[in-house]
C-alpha cells in the first residue's frame, strides 16, 4: 500500500516526540485576531536576553562623573539598600567609552562591534523594574509579571499571531549552552495560553539540538512495527477523544506528532550553519572548530561562538517562518560564574560575555538589513536590571533595579536615545517618566499590528493580558 506524504511524516515523528509532547507543540495555525488593530510594521521578533543583569554603566549608558569621582565616597543623596551589600565607592567603568554613528553616541568599548549599527538601535535607558531578585526580575521582563504562571512575551504573539510555517513552532527559545537562566522552562511557558503556544528549546551547536527529536538507534524499531504502533495510538486517541470532547488538549497533542515529524526535516535544515557562505559565518564569528571551541575558562573566542551561532540559527529560523525567537546569554548561577552578575569582578565576567554578544548581535543586525528583513523584523534587547553605579567590593557590582537599559532595533523603530538615567545611572533622570516593561511590551505589540489593551484571555475570572493593566506605546520611537 502506497504513503502519503502526511503518513511518512506522521510515521517519522512517532519515533521521537517524549520531550515534544510534554512541549504540546503545534502545527501552523492561524491566531486568535483574525484581523490585526492596525497595520503592522513587523512581523516577527527576536529577544536577547542577559541572564544575570547586564550593567548598563558599562555598556552604553555612559556617565562621565563615575570616572572622575571614582574611588571617592558615594552619596547619591539618600540611603541606599543593596542586595548583598553596602554601597561602596563611586566606580567608574573599566572600559572607555567613545562615539558613534551619526548621531555620536557613546557605546563602551566592550559593545564596540555595535557602533557600526548604533543609529539604527533606539536605546531606552531609564527603564525600572520592581524587585532585585534575579527570579522575579526575569519573570517580569519575559511574562510581564513576577510570579510564575504567566505566559511568555513569545506566547502571546504566538497565540496573537499563529505560525507562519508549517514545519517548525512559532516560538523557538535558544538557550544558553551552559544551561537554563532562573527560572528555566517558566521564561517561555504558555501557561493559561492554549499548549501549543510555549516555547520550543533548540540547543545549537550540541549533538542533539532538539531533545527526542530523531528515535534512538535501535536494531527494533522497524517501518512495520513503527507502523503498527502508530495505529494503535490512533485507535487510543479516537477512543480518548469521544470519551472527552471539548477538551482540546488532545488535539495539540496529536498536532505535536506532526509537528515533530516535520520537524525532523526542517528543523534539520534550519541548524545546519555550513550551508551559509564563509564570509556569513565569519561575519558572526563562529569559530573554526565551531562548538567543539575551548570553554574550559569564559572567553571572548568561545563567547562570540556559540552567542553569533544562536544569532545566525535565528535569522535562519525566522526565513522559515518562525515568529518569536528567543536567544538566551548566561545560566543560572554557578561557579565559575558564567552569566552576567557580576557581584566579583565585572570586568571578568562582563568583557568575554558582552563582546561576543556585541559581535553577533551587531551581524545579526546587519545581516537582516542586507537581506531586507529588518524593517520587519524587530529586536529587543533586555536583562532583568541593571547593577550599581558603586562598587561592591573593590570589583564587582551589586543589582539595581532602580534604573537599567533595554533597547529596540528594526521593525519600523526610530534610532535615538529615549529616556535618560541621572548623572549617576542610579535612577531615572526624570522619575515621572520613567519606562517599564509594560511600555516595552506595549511597543512591541504595537509594531506587530496589536493593541496590547486588546489581546486578553479570560482566565480565573479576569481578562488577562502582557502587559496587566499598565503600559503605554513609546511613541517617539515608532515609525
Amino acid at each position: 500500500m502506497p504513503m502519503n506524504r502526511r503518513h511518512f511524516l506522521t510515521s517519522f515523528g512517532s519515533l521521537a516526540l517524549g520531550d515534544l509532547l510534554l512541549r504540546d507543540q503545534a502545527l501552523a495555525s492561524p491566531g486568535v485576531l483574525r484581523g490585526l488593530h492596525h497595520p503592522p510594521r513587523a512581523k516577527r521578533v527576536i529577544q536577547l536576553f542577559m541572564a544575570g543583569a547586564a550593567s548598563h554603566v558599562d555598556m552604553w549608558d555612559h556617565k562621565p562623573l563615575l570616572s572622575k569621582r571614582d574611588g571617592q565616597p558615594w552619596d547619591p543623596g539618600e540611603k541606599v539598600e543593596l542586595f548583598q551589600s553596602t554601597p561602596g565607592a563611586c566606580f567608574g567603568s573599566p572600559w572607555a567609552f567613545r562615539p558613534y554613528g551619526r548621531s555620536g553616541k557613546m557605546l563602551s568599548d566592550i559593545v564596540a562591534p555595535l557602533g557600526a549599527v548604533a543609529d539604527d538601535i533606539a536605546f531606552v535607558h531609564n527603564v525600572v523594574g520592581k524587585t532585585g531578585v534575579h527570579s522575579q526580575g526575569t519573570l517580569l521582563q519575559t511574562t510581564g509579571f513576577q510570579l510564575p504562571g504567566f505566559p511568555s512575551a513569545g506566547s502571546w504573539v504566538s497565540y496573537a499571531l499563529g505560525s507562519e510555517s508549517d514545519n517548525l513552532p512559532s516560538f523557538v527559545v535558544l538557550p544558553d549552552h551552559r544551561g537554563l537562566a532562573s527560572n528555566g522552562a517558566k521564561n517561555w511557558a504558555n501557561a493559561f495560553l492554549p499548549a501549543q503556544h510555549q516555547g520550543t528549546v533548540i540547543r545549537p551547536g550540541h549533538a542533539e539540538p532538539v531533545a527526542d527529536l530523531h528515535a534512538p538507534k535501535s536494531s527494533f524499531i522497524t517501518p512495520a512495527g513503527d507502523r503498527a504502533g502508530l495505529d494503535a495510538l490512533a485507535r487510543l486517541n479516537r477512543a480518548h477523544a469521544e470519551q472527552r470532547p471539548g477538551d482540546d488538549r488532545l488535539q495539540a497533542r496529536i498536532r505535536s506528532y506532526e509537528l515533530a515529524a516535520a520537524m525532523q526535516l526542517s528543523a534539520t535544515d534550519a541548524l545546519d550553519v555550513a550551508a551559509e557562505p564563509q564570509y556569513i559565518r565569519d561575519l558572526y564569528g563562529l569559530a573554526p572548530e565551531g562548538p567543539g571551541v575551548d570553554d574550559s575558562s569564559i572567553n571572548i573566542k568561545a563567547e562570540t561562538e556559540y552567542f553569533g551561532r544562536k544569532c545566525l540559527i535565528a535569522r535562519r529560523l525566522l526565513e522559515r517562518g518562525v515568529r518569536f525567537v528567543q536567544i538566551w546569554s548566561g545560566n543560572d548561577n554557578g561557579h565559575p560564574r558564567r552569566n552576567w552578575d557580576s557581584h566579583e569582578d565585572v570586568k571578568r565576567d562582563h568583557e568575554p560575555l558582552s563582546l561576543g554578544m556585541a559581535h553577533g548581535t551587531a551581524a545579526l543586525i546587519q545581516d537582516l538589513k542586507q537581506r531586507g528583513m529588518l524593517e520587519d523584523t524587530l529586536i529587543l534587547w533586555t536583562t532583568e536590571f541593571g547593577r550599581m553605579p558603586c562598587s561592591q567590593g573593590s570589583k564587582g557590582r551589586d543589582h539595581n533595579p532602580f534604573v537599567f537599559t533595554n533597547w529596540l532595533c528594526g521593525g519600523g523603530i526610530r534610532g535615538g536615545t529615549y529616556g535618560e538615567s541621572d548623572e549617576w545611572g542610579f535612577r531615572p533622570q526624570d522619575p515621572a517618566r520613567a519606562a517599564t516593561v509594560y511600555d516595552i511590551h506595549a511597543t512591541v505589540l504595537h509594531q506587530l499590528g496589536i493593541d496590547h489593551t486588546r489581546l486578553t484571555l479570560r482566565h480565573n475570572s479576569i481578562d488577562r493580558r502582557l502587559t496587566d493593566v499598565h503600559g503605554h506605546v513609546l511613541q517617539d520611537m515608532v515609525g
